[in-house]
């Protein structure tokens, strides 16, 4: 089952089950998935729906951080609640060691000597750590490895 069906099959169950905050959480999913679709004319795939449940995690974590900010602890926790559904659909995480490996990996595989090759070496890495790995941590790492 492809992942955007998935999320419509919860939607269905949260519908039935009567769960409104869950029902309003998948629903807010669904439309963004939708309005990808739209904008672009296309269907998307399992590693485009990634793309766009990564996005809005990233999303969530920066509202978090205004939020807790502001003082605004009503609004952290709603935030909070959809940060922990979205990151039920998400892959599970690259560990360190997984992610230093794949890192390995793609620098021999893309032939990268100096930090000019980084955007060769991301596009490796990006295909397959999609939803996985913070992108923005994995080019911190990339830059280290090829600066020494």
């Amino acid at each position: 089952m492809s992942l955007k069906a998935r999320i419509q099959e919860d939607v269905k169950a949260a519908l039935r089950a009567g769960e409104k905050q869950r029902l309003a959480n998948l629903r807010m999913i669904s439309a963004a998935i939708k309005q990808r679709e739209v904008d672009e004319r296309i269907e998307l795939d399992d590693a485009q729906v990634l793309a766009v449940l990564d996005r809005m995690q990233k999303q969530r974590r920066e509202s978090i951080a205004q939020f807790k900010a502001g003082g605004r602890t009503d609004l952290v926790a709603r935030e909070e609640a959809e940060l922990a559904l979205l990151a039920s659909y998400m892959p599970a995480r690259l560990g360190d060691a997984e992610l230093d490996a794949l890192i390995g990996e793609a620098i021999a595989a893309t032939g990268a000597a100096s930090i000019k090759d980084m955007g060769k070496v991301m596009a490796a890495i990006k295909a397959r750590a999609a939803g996985r790995a913070d992108m923005g941590a994995v080019g911190a790492r990339i830059k280290a490895r090829l600066s020494s």
